[in-house]
């Protein structure tokens, strides 16, 4: 069963992630100031805004005799890091702090976790079984530099989840699987991102059965459709996880996916974004200036490590992600130019020549156009002041 929840990991994290940081995946970016999106389970006395505490999957099994269960629980505790700079005898809260050239920037970062649970199916029958669970809060300090440190903070959350079989025509069992977050949070009126600290974030489950399989909610045989219309499934989805055929994992996902999901070959790792197309993100990504840069790093070690694989990305790794795109070309690029036979008189003498890409421009019709100077021109810069480039298409360059 292990195995088995080994071989979906890969799934089961990129739904882990979805909405963790977006680009251009940074703290101060306002789309990253209201996150976790998804598989977001409240503390109970936080009432504000609709969310639940609690979500049920069902799902249907066909078991053998003897048929063991194993669930794995996966969420995300956030944990907020908060920039403290020395004041008098103590320390204060900054947004960010500064030591030997490196930023920290207070942010809210998460902790990835896991429960456990391995049961006879036998046992779930009638009442079933309830599991509580429990995560210890706590603070961690770390030094930066003289005067200046990192202060961590976790709150402590407990859930619960409960599972339990019936049995339904024509000789199938439903499984039913509850999870609900039991934290205490003595503060129900205060604002939504402080009750995330006491809450599960992007909460999913990964089941397993050995002696027995799973029937498809998505696609399920003629005979079984009637009771797969009965299972009643809230804030998560059941879908069958592995190779195709593969019918012993699912995951339970806060997110709607088809059976058997993939992340694709050419995927070179996760965005956060599972809606977008990795191959825009990182083009996008590969278009963000240093400064933009730095603040990624300062934001958080994920998305620090997400812009080294972008940054650090072969040109055939990129050509995979598109059959026909042509090598990422973004703001300060040096590029070899490689006019078009299309191209004027002019723009044909400077064929081979270096140049820097000054700005990445779109024009009505939706083609891109790079605004280029010459990298052996003296009055560059001044040209650049007043707006005059030369202009070619990514197609016509080659990037350095």
């Amino acid at each position: 069963m292990t195995r088995a929840m080994d071989l979906a990991k890969a799934i089961a994290d990129a739904v882990l992630y979805e909405g963790y940081l977006l680009y251009p995946y940074r703290a101060s970016a306002q789309k990253n100031r209201l996150r976790w999106q998804w598989g977001v389970l409240m503390p109970p006395s936080f009432t504000l805004g609709g969310e639940h505490p609690d979500s049920r999957a069902e799902l249907l099994l066909v078991p053998s005799p003897g048929a063991v269960l194993h669930l794995r629980l996966r969420f995300l505790q956030l944990q907020e890091r908060v920039a403290e700079v020395a004041d008098g005898g103590g320390f204060r809260a900054v947004p960010s702090v500064t030591v030997s050239g490196r930023e920290h920037t207070s942010w809210d970062e998460a902790v990835e976790r896991e429960v456990d649970v391995v049961l006879a199916v036998g046992e779930l029958l009638g009442a079933g079984a309830e599991m509580p669970f429990s995560v210890d809060g706590g603070e961690d300090v770390e030094m930066v530099g003289a005067g200046a440190r990192l202060v961590r903070r976790r709150c402590a959350l407990s859930g619960s989840v409960t599972l339990r079989t019936s049995f339904v025509p024509p000789g199938l069992m439903r499984l039913t699987v509850q999870v609900r977050n039991t934290s205490g949070w003595e503060q129900p009126h205060a604002e939504r991102n402080a009750a995330l600290r006491c809450a599960l974030l992007s909460a999913h489950t990964l089941l397993s059965v050995t002696g027995g399989e799973f029937l498809s909610l998505v696609d399920p045989p003629d005979w079984a459709a009637a009771a797969t219309a009965g299972c009643r499934n809230e804030r998560t989805w059941p879908v069958l996880v592995g190779a195709p055929g593969r019918a012993d994992t699912v995951l339970c996902a806060p997110i709607i996916l088809y059976d058997h999901p993939e992340v694709a070959a050419q995927s070179h790792g996760d965005l956060f974004d599972g809606t977008e197309i990795d191959e825009l993100l990182t083009l996008r990504t590969m278009t963000l200036t240093e400064e933009e840069k730095r603040q990624v790093r300062a934001t958080d070690a994920k998305a620090a490590d997400l812009l080294d694989r972008v940054e650090g990305l072969p040109p055939e790794s990129l050509e995979a992600l598109h059959g026909t795109m042509r090598t990422a070309v973004g703001k300060g690029a040096r590029v070899r130019l490689r006019p078009s036979r299309n191209a004027d008189a002019q723009d044909m003498f400077l064929h081979d020549r270096i140049a820097v890409v000054r700005d990445v421009l779109s024009d009505v019709d939706g083609k891109t156009h790079l605004a280029v100077t010459l990298e052996d021109d003296a009055a560059a810069d001044l040209l650049a002041e007043c707006g005059l480039y030369r202009y070619f298409t990514p197609d016509e360059v080659e990037l350095l």
